[in-house]
């Protein structure tokens, strides 16, 4: 029996009122394995949101026909891959997980975006795993050495976690919350 929940953008709604052709209506078909449905609603809906969300469908169904813009991923690649995993649609957030080598083309910042999601969902490992991704194409990146600085924290890796926010700091020295965690790790460390 399907979960009665759905999670929209943050929000779980038990019973959802759905609008015929909205956004939600292409997500909800997305939820129900009607990728075609959801790819001509979004069709029809006049805003970057909806030239993702067909492009985000042409991506589900494995056949890229459209290719997004560098701001249409920064936009919406992180919000609609935390979609698919707060539903439970694993074979789609994995089908989506394989094009990042392509998105990350585009828009080098992709594989920080999905870390972040995955760091957000508690996937730790796999996190780590698309920030070191993320760290040898834009190495200079200090929102990524900052997240890696959290992640070490978090996992209390102190010595590695001060390589990264000092890191962070070498590129934007006058980053308040990076001075703030390196006094934190500093506290742990000496």
């Amino acid at each position: 029996m399907p979960n009665p929940k759905i999670t929209f953008f943050d929000t779980v709604c038990a019973s959802p009122e759905i609008i015929p052709g909205s956004l939600e209506h292409a997500y909800l078909c997305i939820l129900n394995d009607d990728l075609d449905s959801a790819k001509k609603i979004f069709s029809t809906i006049d805003s970057p949101r909806g030239l993702w969300g067909k492009i985000f469908c042409e991506i589900l169904n494995g056949c890229l026909e459209n290719y997004p813009t560098y701001f249409l991923i920064r936009n919406f690649l992180e919000i609609d891959l935390d979609f698919l995993i707060k539903n439970e649609k694993l074979d789609y957030a994995e089908q989506f997980l394989g094009s990042l080598e392509l998105l990350a083309g585009i828009n080098q910042e992709t594989y920080k975006f999905a870390a972040r999601v995955m760091y957000a969902n508690n996937l730790l490992s796999v996190a780590f795993s698309y920030m070191e991704k993320s760290k040898k194409l834009y190495y200079n990146d200090p929102e990524l050495h900052f997240m890696l600085a959290k992640y070490y924290n978090d996992i209390h890796d102190a010595p590695n976690a001060y390589i990264s926010i000092n890191e962070c700091l070498r590129i934007l020295p006058d980053y308040y919350p990076a001075k703030l965690m390196k006094e934190q790790i500093e506290e742990k460390l000496f």
